[in-house]
């Protein structure tokens, strides 16, 4: 995932460009452009192009891709003016690393059509909303259990609850709406509350790679989002704490059952006996398992279809578009954008004039502003003559050996 670099590497960046020379790139019309800059940048860049680069629009956003260590920097700068064949641009707040992707943005051409589908079933459901959706396909390890007939599934999962738990609970948000503050919680950041010993703190951070559990800051940041004050944040969360304890609760899990964008309920265990070992992470990924399976089987039997949405193909404004991925804007306020989520797959269709190319993209960001909502978007598994044909339409040129790993797929 892209991600912004901090103010001091920025400064070292900045220095490399004009002390090592290195090449910038921009691609305007299908052409490539290399460029240096011309001195310290300040508040201000100055590039000279290697070539005439020819008139830009003031005030365009110009991205720009430079590599440094092996490492590939983006950034965006404004064009402020062109003169005697310089370039001078703004300096951006920010420089992104990390790239998803290895080859720069540019603008979409005016000759390709890009249309969305979304991919699998959608549904417009009455449960609590979170804002990324959620792939039920559960792991191998729990795909023994049998999905297909419900009863018999809740009944061999609250089997298991008792190897590790002394109390479990298993509650569908279609009967009851979350009223507490753990349900709250969970319902509200679609996120585990983990809680293993209640005479110790919250967890302080998340282990896990795409971030799962309520960590003790995100806590108290719901805390306050409630109307509780900043000075009175630790108290609540060891009255919280101290309540469980003394009600007989001395390690605590409740994991949500996530179907697509949405919480279906949760399912909730507990220890009460002081002797019986406290839930660990290990137990933590068993029952978020569970859930997976709960939510993949009520899918299987049914429970979900009065909430089916039809698919209909959508258009998108494309802003820009590279050969492993591109950026799209679409109205704020639409139903269609509020599903547009992160980890959401959709089918894409690109025609060009001579050619149609039919492929996934996964949604890797998402952000907005006043006027708009902005979909990142990767693709996934194109065909290899595609990307190649995709490659040399935008950006002009045929693929080189030094595309290789781009070609590969490894973006």
């Amino acid at each position: 995932m892209a991600a912004p670099v901090g103010r001091i590497e920025k400064e070292i960046l900045l220095k490399a460009l004009i002390d090592e020379k290195l090449r910038v790139i921009y691609i305007k019309d299908r052409i490539e452009y290399d460029m240096t800059l011309e001195q310290p940048a300040t508040e201000e860049m100055v590039f000279r192009p290697i070539k005439p680069l020819g008139k830009i629009k003031p005030h365009s956003k110009l991205s720009m891709l430079f590599i440094y260590k092996g490492q590939v920097i983006e950034f965006t700068p404004e064009l402020l003016a062109q003169k005697d064949d310089l370039i001078f641009c703004n300096t951006p707040d920010a420089f992104y690393k990390n790239l998803d992707r290895n080859y720069l943005r540019v603008d979409a051409p005016s000759d390709l059509k890009i249309l969305f589908t979304f991919g699998g079933d959608r549904y417009n459901l009455e449960f609590p909303k979170v804002i990324e959706y959620e792939n039920i396909t559960p792991d191998n390890s729990v795909r023994k259990i049998d999905s297909k007939n419900l009863s018999v599934l809740i009944k061999q999962i609250t089997l298991s609850f008792k190897n590790f738990a002394d109390g479990y609970k298993i509650v569908n948000f279609k009967d009851k709406k979350p009223e507490t503050i753990e349900e709250k919680i969970v319902s509200e950041s679609g996120k585990v509350l983990f809680i293993p010993s209640t005479t110790e703190l919250l967890p302080k951070t998340d282990p896990y790679p795409k971030k799962r559990i309520i960590t003790e800051d995100l806590f108290k940041r719901y805390l306050e989002s409630t109307g509780v004050g900043k000075t009175f944040l630790d108290d609540n969360c060891a009255r919280f704490l101290k309540k469980k304890f003394e009600s007989g609760v001395y390690s605590d899990l409740w994991v949500p059952i996530l179907f697509h964008e949405y919480i279906v309920g949760y399912i909730h265990i507990w220890i009460s006996k002081v002797e019986r070992p406290r839930l660990d992470f290990s137990i933590l990924d068993t029952v978020y398992q569970f859930a997976k399976v709960l939510a993949f089987s009520l899918k299987e039997n049914g429970y979900f279809d009065h909430g089916k949405v039809s698919q209909q193909p959508f258009e998108g404004k494309v802003l820009d578009i590279s050969a492993s991925g591109f950026l799209f804007a679409y109205p704020l306020g639409s139903s269609v954008l509020s599903t547009l989520l992160v980890d959401t797959d959709i089918d894409v269709t690109i025609e060009a004039p001579n050619r149609s190319i039919n492929t996934v993209a996964k949604i890797v960001r998402r952000f907005k502003d006043k006027s708009a909502g902005y979909l990142g978007c990767h693709f996934v598994n194109m065909a290899p003559e595609d990307t190649r044909f995709l490659f040399e339409h935008l950006y002009g040129r045929q693929v080189e050996s030094r595309d290789a790993v781009f070609l590969s797929g490894q973006v």
